[in-house]
């Protein structure tokens, strides 16, 4: 049910409240084809003994299919968003009818009532959970164009603008000292490195990095490349309190609860965890609450609705929840939701545009992209998405 208000100012001011049934009467998906943004790849075993590890071997970019959802209602006012992010970008045509059983006549305004819905429905579709983020983004799209207001203002904004951190090149030290004072100077203030080596080898280039940026930038630790052992993560995590570094992410394999709660015990920098997990928004409630991870990796592919309940539910627990990547919509999803979840630290920030101005490949005219380290959404209604409809269409290779 939507509420219509007509008003009338004399002395005061008077509303008359009137009911608008407000249904969805029609979803349907886009579909675009692109360069993929995860590159094919071989695995080689390398080393000897307690030191083998598996290592990545690039193979090659290929091209990937990009789903772009629509939700109309009998009103024709539509709800646009791209399924997924940067990843995950397509939907089962199975998935798609399903939603239709489930969605089509439903009041679009019944956010809550639907994500649960959906949710319960995913144990009789076995379907990956998430499966309907991108119809959830859709509904609050919808909400913000009928209310006139931005996202960020219909769920309370906590700031208007938020700090960026910048991804730097961390193929080599030298390398990514340079990359990371270029994004200093661009006006960042976090930076996040990507070392793939040893403990020792990555111990040395935390120390360069620093030496390099200074004392007052906020320098971030993403171990996902990397192979440590238990002894390893606590002997990396104690170099980075010493070196003042904002956390440490994924240092051990995100399924190894047991270590993540040892090394959350052994350390005080912050552990981040768990990206790998976090296509489940109950599971991955679950390191938080079981002290598996300090802060929480979130995505809001999942859904703008059970984000939001999993945001919460952190902030209970003292911690904050730290968005992995744009979000859908090429970056204005998660422009939105930093700018109005207090806590949060920053907006992940990739250069090179393979996140955000790939966008405009299909016609988006607006990604997000961060000026003078802040990224701040746009204020018009919804998500603000601003299209080239005759571009979107001219690139459209299907509708589903």
């Amino acid at each position: 049910m939507n509420a219509a208000f007509a008003g009338c100012m004399d002395a005061g001011v008077c509303f008359e409240r009137q009911e608008v049934e407000v249904k969805i009467r029609a979803i349907s998906i886009s579909v675009f084809e692109l360069p993929a943004n995860t590159g094919r790849f071989r695995m080689e075993q390398t080393g000897q003994g307690a030191r083998r590890r598996w290592a990545k071997r690039g193979a090659g970019k290929s091209a990937e299919q990009v789903h772009v959802l629509h939700v109309k209602t009998d009103e024709d006012i539509e709800g646009v968003c791209t399924v997924g992010d940067a990843r995950y970008t397509t939907m089962r045509p199975e998935d798609l009818e399903q939603l239709r059983l489930l969605a089509i006549g439903e009041d679009p305004f019944d956010r809550e009532r639907l994500a649960e819905k959906l949710h319960k429905a995913t144990r009789g579709m076995f379907t990956r959970p998430g499966w309907f983020g991108a119809f959830d983004n859709c509904l609050w799209d919808i909400a913000g164009k009928v209310a006139g207001l931005p996202v960020h203002s219909l769920i309370g904004r906590a700031r208007s603008s938020c700090a960026a951190y910048y991804n730097f090149r961390s193929g080599s030290q030298e390398e990514a000292v340079a990359d990371a004072v270029k994004a200093v100077e661009r006006g960042f203030l976090a930076v996040k490195d990507h070392f793939g080596g040893t403990a020792d080898e990555n111990i040395a280039c935390f120390q360069a990095v620093r030496d390099a940026v200074g004392s007052d930038v906020d320098i971030l630790h993403d171990a996902a490349g990397c192979d440590y052992t238990l002894q390893d993560a606590i002997r990396v995590g104690k170099t980075l309190e010493a070196l003042r570094f904002g956390w440490f992410e994924e240092p051990l394999a995100d399924r190894d609860q047991k270590g993540l709660q040892r090394l959350c015990a052994a350390l005080d920098i912050p552990i981040l965890a768990p990206e790998t997990l976090m296509h489940d928004v109950d599971l991955s409630a679950q390191w938080i609450i079981s002290g598996a991870t300090d802060a929480l990796r979130a995505n809001a592919r999942l859904g703008t609705t059970p984000t939001l309940k999993l945001a919460h539910l952190v902030e209970m627990h003292g911690a904050n929840i730290e968005f992995n990547g744009p979000g859908g919509l090429f970056g204005l999803v998660h422009a939105h939701l930093v700018c109005a979840i207090s806590n949060t630290s920053y907006y992940e920030f990739f250069p090179g545009g393979s996140r955000d101005v790939r966008g405009r490949e299909i016609g988006l005219l607006n990604p997000p992209l961060p000026e003078n380290g802040h990224i701040t959404p746009p204020n018009s209604p919804g998500w603000g998405a601003e299209w080239d409809w005759e571009f979107f269409e001219k690139k459209r290779i299907g509708e589903l």
